[in-house]
């Protein structure tokens, strides 16, 4: 079997296949592993959604980062230090006590908390029209190229093949079944394809006539320089109303927004288009952040749906050709428990999660779930 991609989706499926006894696991990866999307995300960890799948998803997630270095074995420098949304609109006030009731009801311990709470988790923020917030001690973020490298390493361990620098040119299929996947360095029988290319699946899925509804959408992240008595624990602070965010990394912080003007497609340069938003949030939210200098900043891709969640399943139309796809923003965060989905699916048993409605098939019905905690 050939698995498309080797961000943190593929090399977690290939971990979880080869641990559960898979033989014959082969990972394609064109550039290096988690050079796509994986490696320029933020490092986010956390349960707080608004779909019950996506809870179930980040919670398990979040319990398999927690042991990381046991199973599968590396140290992902994993801060558990709290997600907190500030709020300042009313709606998002009662949007999140909905969604904090159902967290609760799955185990997740979120709270909505108070404006002064809030400020004593993040003492770098202003308050100023902030109704509420929401908190959840046991999220926060760890590094992604440790969590790749993890998951490649004892995939390999296990028997796994992940290579890289090989591109996929097409997938050939005969009476409805996968038989082949070619490449730039030739061709390799296989029955089955799982596809986790990222913002690239759609031109995956149309190798065998698949709709996968990927758009790429640019996110740039900046890292700041040294900040003198920054806290040592602080929350992973996202202005909900303005998306702007920021947490901790080494003695500065990581931070980021979504850009509303920016075009879909693969744009992977940066540029100062999106600056002057992100110091109108920072003014409005942490002013004190203004007078910090830059480091070091990236841009990256989201792989969006229309409805913000992922894509998993089985294709109906072609036997064999799966795919785990379309995270929308929260793929790193779930790879660890998606890893174990698709090993299920593909060993053909009852998931450790139900996400039959994650289906690409949704989009042909009514059956739309739409994530409402994206930032």
């Amino acid at each position: 079997m050939v698995i498309v991609g080797g961000g943190v989706m593929g090399v977690s499926i290939a971990f979880h296949l080869a641990e559960a006894g898979v033989r014959d696991v082969l990972l394609l990866e064109r550039a290096e592993l988690g050079s796509g999307s994986t490696c320029k995300a933020a490092g986010g960890v956390r349960a707080q959604f608004s779909d019950e799948i996506n809870i179930a998803l980040g919670a398990r997630s979040l319990a398999a980062f927690a042991r990381f270095a046991e199973r599968p074995g590396q140290q992902i420098d994993l801060h558990r230090d709290g997600y907190l949304f500030l709020l300042s609109r009313p709606e998002d006030v009662a949007a999140f006590e909905r969604n904090v009731a159902l967290q609760n009801s799955l185990g997740v311990p979120s709270r909505m908390i108070d404006v002064a709470e809030a400020r004593r988790l993040s003492p770098l923020i202003d308050t100023d029209g902030l109704l509420a917030a929401a908190f959840s001690p046991e999220d926060g973020h760890c590094t992604p190229e440790s969590v790749v490298l993890g998951y490649a390493t004892a995939a390999r361990r296990l028997g796994a093949r992940l290579r890289t620098h090989v591109t996929v040119t097409g997938i050939e299929t005969a009476g409805g079944e996968v038989r082949a996947v070619h490449t730039d360095q030739g061709p390799i029988t296989t029955d089955t394809v799982i596809c986790t290319a990222g913002a690239w699946s759609r031109e995956v899925g149309a190798m065998v006539s698949v709709d996968l509804p990927v758009t790429p959408l640019r996110r740039q992240i900046l890292v700041t320089e040294p900040i003198s008595d920054l806290p040592p624990e602080l929350a992973f602070t996202i202005d909900f109303a303005s998306t702007f965010y920021f947490h901790r990394e080494g003695r500065g912080l990581l931070m980021g927004m979504s850009d509303p003007d920016q075009e879909p497609g693969f744009h992977l340069h940066r540029d100062d288009a999106w600056l002057p938003g992100l110091a109108e949030a920072m003014r409005r939210r942490a002013p004190g952040l203004l007078d910090v200098g830059v480091a070091s900043g990236w841009a990256g891709l989201y792989e969006v749906t229309p409805d913000h969640n992922a894509l998993i399943g089985e294709a109906a139309s072609v036997g064999r050709f799966l795919y785990a796809t379309g995270f929308s923003g929260h793929g790193f965060l779930q790879g660890p428990a998606v890893g174990e989905v698709v090993r299920d699916l593909y060993l053909q048993r009852t998931p450790v999660i139900d996400v039959a409605s994650l289906s690409a098939q949704r989009f042909g019905s009514d059956e739309h779930r739409p994530e409402l905690n994206c930032v």
